[in-house]
């Protein structure tokens, strides 16, 4: 069978395909790599034959501190992720029928897994039978596959090599196969030590330690976050939220949940140990710390995320909301740095996507003048990701009657006023998308608010309406974006109804009068002028 390089690629189901070595410079990758190749010049030396060390010389090379299991663990993925691309670029060169590059490949590959497997058995403590016989099936697999591609280097005839060609792919495919398989065995008996480290041992450090180590495997990928939650993980974190003498220990534990929590698996562990009620108790214990009640926030967020799809069983958030939304708002309220201020009012921004009701507890709390007068200091709300979640609390509360007066008591149109100039300062992707997202809700919660005469006169005395207009008509004003168009179009027209003497003949014949749809094709076809 044919098989292409980019099938090869599906087809291995490794977490290291989603490491951040892949978003990292070239020249960077190089350097961190080049060890690892050097390294893989020398073994084919000495024919892949490691050199043999004292048992006594072999103990002190298990590591057992924090930071020497976190580099192992990535180095063993380096590796990992370095075998995964030679094996795709085997498959490419093996479409170009490239048989050379194909041999000095599948030699450099037979080297890699020899090294990866010996630098694995250097600081893991025990591997079981399993391992060892996938281990055997994948070196004796990789030994044929460079024998083969060795003679398929020595034929000469075109017929032969056609035929030996759906041999060397299907060679390929188990030897990627049982790598995935490998790898798989070998992360989840690294996520089954740790955990068992968690469970059993009494002391802080290890515990510490063995929590950091998996928070650092969380980081790489929701494969990772998978085969910890499939394991345990969330049920043994839980366990130490639940414990005082660990108190010390919950800012870690609580963000390394954050972290698992991403993936279905992880939310329905959290789900069966009764987490939103442990996550409720820790944020309303004035006794714990800012940073706890800190982490504990970023897990409400996470688990609320409007972007996920697998939150309707959590039920039993439902329960304990008005608890939580409570303990938020004073996060928000008494936060010292403006990264609690962003995990607090992220938590808070999801829990109004999640339930409506969110709403009207929060307008019963006063949120809306807490949150307008955060805003006012630069030390608290001190990002457009902070700005971001303000706005879109303010957007989704903006469909209650109530919140007009609000607004207009706390100032709140002029700070929509502001944040419709939101621009990013170091153009970063990130940080000019959220300035789009703050741009997009404020010109939203202006729309919706200014169904009330009071809050529209405010706005249209604030000058909007030409800010509005400069938003639709000038691209690079909202960089581009077409949500910010539509948004300022709805804002536009609503505010045009309560003052149509406030725009010039033009700007109401191509903004206002037509459709939506047309005006929104008109100013996304528009030139802008420079003059």
């Amino acid at each position: 069978m044919a098989f292409k390089g980019e099938d090869h690629l599906d087809s291995l189901s490794l977490p290291v395909q989603r490491m951040h070595l892949i978003q990292v410079d070239s020249v960077q990758r190089w350097m961190e790599d080049l060890k690892l190749m050097t390294d893989c010049e020398c073994m084919c030396i000495l024919q892949s034959k490691p050199i043999s060390i004292e048992k006594d010389e072999q103990n002190e090379l298990i590591l057992s501190s924090q930071h020497s299991t976190c580099d192992n663990l990535q180095l063993l993925l380096k590796r990992a992720w370095i075998i995964s691309t030679e094996l795709t670029r085997i498959a490419q060169k093996l479409d170009k029928n490239r048989w050379q590059r194909v041999h000095s490949m599948t030699v450099r590959v037979n080297c890699h897994v020899r090294s990866m497997i010996n630098e694995y058995h250097t600081f893991t403590r025990s591997s079981s039978e399993e391992m060892h016989q996938l281990e055997k099936l994948l070196v004796d697999k990789c030994s044929e596959f460079t024998a083969f591609t060795e003679r398929c280097l020595q034929t000469e005839d075109e017929e032969i090599l056609k035929s030996m060609k759906s041999c060397v792919n299907e060679t390929l495919t188990t030897v990627a196969q049982y790598f995935g398989q490998l790898i798989e065995l070998v992360l989840t008996h690294e996520a089954q030590n740790l955990l068992r480290q968690i469970e059993l041992s009494g002391s802080l450090y290890v515990m510490e330690s063995a929590i950091s180590s998996l928070f650092s495997l969380a980081q790489e990928g929701a494969h990772l976050c998978r085969i910890i939650a499939k394991e345990g993980g969330v049920v043994s974190l839980f366990k130490i939220c639940r414990q005082d003498c660990f108190r010390c220990l919950y800012p870690q534990t609580l963000r390394t949940l954050a972290s698992i929590c991403c993936v279905e698996e992880g939310m329905h562990q959290l789900e069966k140990v009764d987490g939103i009620l442990c996550l409720a108790d820790i944020l309303t214990d004035n006794s714990h710390s800012e940073a706890t009640h800190a982490e504990a926030a970023a897990v409400i967020a996470q688990i609320t995320s409007p972007h996920l799809t697998f939150t309707q069983h959590l039920s039993s958030f439902l329960e304990n909301m008005e608890e939580i939304v409570t303990a938020l708002v004073k996060l928000c309220q008494e936060a010292s740095s403006g990264e609690v201020f962003l995990l607090a009012s992220a938590a808070l921004a999801n829990i109004t996507f999640f339930d409506t009701m969110a709403c009207e507890i929060l307008l019963q709390l006063n949120a809306m003048k807490i949150l307008l007068a955060a805003c006012s200091d630069k030390h608290i709300v001190d990002t457009p990701y902070s700005r971001d979640q303000v706005v879109t609390i303010l957007a989704n509360m903006s469909v209650l009657d109530q919140c007009a007066s609000e607004i207009i008591q706390g100032n709140g149109v002029q700070l929509l006023m502001e944040m419709l100039f939101e621009k990013s300062s170091s153009g970063n992707p990130a940080e000019v998308a959220a300035c789009e997202r703050v741009q997009q809700k404020s010109a939203v919660t202006l729309a919706r608010l200014s169904r009330d005469p009071e809050v529209a006169d405010a706005a249209i005395k604030l000058s909007c309406i030409p800010r509005l207009i400069k938003l639709c008509r000038s691209p690079t004003e909202r960089n581009n974006s077409d949500s910010v168009l539509v948004a300022c179009l709805a804002a536009l027209r609503r505010l045009a109804v309560m003052s149509p003497g406030g725009l010039e003949d033009s700007d109401f014949q191509q903004l206002v009068k037509p459709r939506l749809v047309d005006s929104f094709l008109l100013c996304t076809n528009m030139e802008e002028s420079f003059v």
